[in-house]
């Protein structure tokens, strides 16, 4: 599908065939005269650029399931289960995707574009990731695009709950663990001291860990890049499928580097999930 820009001569590229341009017009992406500014392109990349990541498990989901649920947690305005309903969940005429999110004028927003757009199988929870539930408990795909620090691990701990089969994360200002490093004694502290490399340093030690903790869950863990750099710095793409119901062995991995660190992210260090895992070996 190709739409001429307002004061451009080049047709619009970046769409997917058969993607709804009033829908992009309703999330503000496109301009009423379907343009996109720098701004809105880069999201739209992102986003586009996401669902082509995660396309694996949507397909999966929609082949074989009766009635798929993917679960989009921390949603702010919405556009990621937008733009998924529409190019995944209303072609396939089933499935439902949920919308969770803590701010009241962004789920009436969200409601009131989803009624105008006919996308009746979406739906939207007003609550904290933490404290979110979907009804029946469960979920086939998770995702939770740049979710700010705890939240990301918050996002891991409502997946286990709900037994989703697919996660999709793209974290973002892992600030506790960096935190819990500063002054922390050790022969690593050299990799710490500086506060700026304590925040890098963090930041990443964070994402490892989150991606041993999946694995000591039976899950299959990618760790790719998002989009490029020119785009978004938060850029770190989790992707993770479920094969078993734990892997001791991550397990011993999470355990180790953590006592090596002295520090972990908490939710998942003292998770009822974590402590039923069963021990490593040796």
């Amino acid at each position: 599908m190709t739409r001429k820009s307002a004061g451009q001569d080049k047709p619009l590229t970046d769409l997917w065939p058969g993607q709804s341009v009033p829908l992009l017009k309703a999330l503000h992406i496109l301009t009423r005269d379907g343009a996109l500014n720098a701004d809105s392109r880069r999201k739209l990349k992102q986003v586009l650029h996401l669902a082509q990541l995660i396309k694996p498990a949507l397909d999966w989901a929609l082949a074989e399931k009766d009635a798929p649920i993917l679960a989009d947690l921390g949603a702010g305005k919405s556009y990621l289960g937008f733009i998924l309903y529409d190019l995944f969940f209303a072609k396939a005429g089933k499935g439902t995707v949920y919308g969770i999110e803590a701010r009241t004028d962004l789920v009436a927003t969200a409601h009131r574009i989803a009624t105008d757009s006919g996308f009746d199988r979406m739906r939207f929870i007003e609550s904290a990731i933490a404290e979110a539930a979907l009804p029946g408990g469960r979920a086939d795909i998770v995702t939770a695009l740049h979710a700010c620090d705890t939240a990301t691990d918050e996002a891991i701990l409502f997946a286990l709950r709900h037994e989703a089969k697919f996660i999709a994360l793209v974290p973002c200002c892992q600030a506790e663990i960096a935190s819990a490093l500063d002054g922390a004694p050790g022969p690593l502290r050299q990799l710490w001291r500086h506060p700026i490399q304590r925040r890098e340093f963090g930041a990443h030690v964070t994402n490892v860990l989150r991606g041993l903790f999946l694995e000591a869950h039976g899950y299959k863990v990618r760790v790719t890049e998002l989009t490029g750099l020119e785009h978004s710095l938060k850029n770190e793409f989790i992707f993770a499928e479920r094969h078993q119901r734990a892997n001791a062995q991550a397990r011993g991995e999470f355990d180790k580097l953590v006592a090596q660190l002295g520090a972990a992210p908490s939710l998942l260090r003292l998770s009822d999930e974590s402590r039923e895992l069963p021990a490593a070996a040796g």
